[in-house]
C-alpha cells in the first residue's frame, strides 16, 4: 500500500501485526527464519487504511504463501520495544492468535524455515528482539495460567 515515510517522528511507533500460531499444547509458538538466519514472528508491518486481519492475512501469503484460515477478534499481546534497524526509533508488534491450514510454505526471504519454540527455546534463539520480548511475555503468561485454553 502506502510506502512508509523516510523518517518518522520520534512520537510515532512502526505497527506489525504478528500472528500467534500455537501448537496442540498451547506451549510452543511459531517462529520462521528469515535468508539471513534471524527467527522472526509470522506477519509484519501495518500499512495505512489497512486493518489488523487484512494486514496479517496479506503479511503471511507474501512471506509464507499460506492462507490464514482464522484469526481472533481480539489481540492476544500487544508490547513496545526500540527498534533494531533504525537507532532512537521504537516498534509495536500486536499479536493474534491464528492458524494455518498447514505449515506447508512456500520460501522467501523472509521464510526459509519454521519451528515451534517454548518460551525458553526462543530466548536462546539468533532472533530479531521482539522475539526475545514476546518470549518473556509468552512465559509469563503460560507460566500464570493467563493464556486462554482455548480461542475460537
Amino acid at each position: 500500500m502506502n510506502p512508509l515515510p523516510p523518517t518518522l517522528p520520534n512520537c510515532h511507533y512502526r505497527v506489525s501485526i504478528k500472528g500467534l500460531v500455537l501448537d496442540e499444547t498451547r506451549t510452543k509458538f511459531l517462529v520462521v527464519e528469515e535468508d539471513n538466519g534471524l527467527w522472526e514472528l509470522p506477519g509484519g508491518g501495518l500499512d495505512h487504511g489497512e486493518t489488523p486481519h487484512e494486514c496479517l492475512r496479506r503479511e503471511v501469503k507474501e512471506e509464507m504463501g499460506l492462507e490464514v484460515v482464522w484469526i481472533a477478534a481480539q489481540p492476544s499481546f500487544f508490547f513496545s520495544f526500540p527498534s533494531q534497524r533504525e537507532p532512537n526509533k521504537w516498534n509495536a508488534n500486536v499479536l493474534y492468535e491464528a492458524r494455518f491450514p498447514h505449515l506447508n510454505f512456500t520460501p522467501s526471504d523472509e521464510c526459509v524455515a519454521v519451528r515451534f519454540v517454548t518460551a525458553d527455546e526462543a530466548l536462546k534463539l539468533h532472533a530479531f528482539s521482539n522475539v526475545h520480548e514476546f518470549a518473556k511475555l509468552f512465559r509469563a503468561a503460560v507460566c500464570g495460567g493467563a493464556l486462554p485454553k482455548q480461542l475460537t
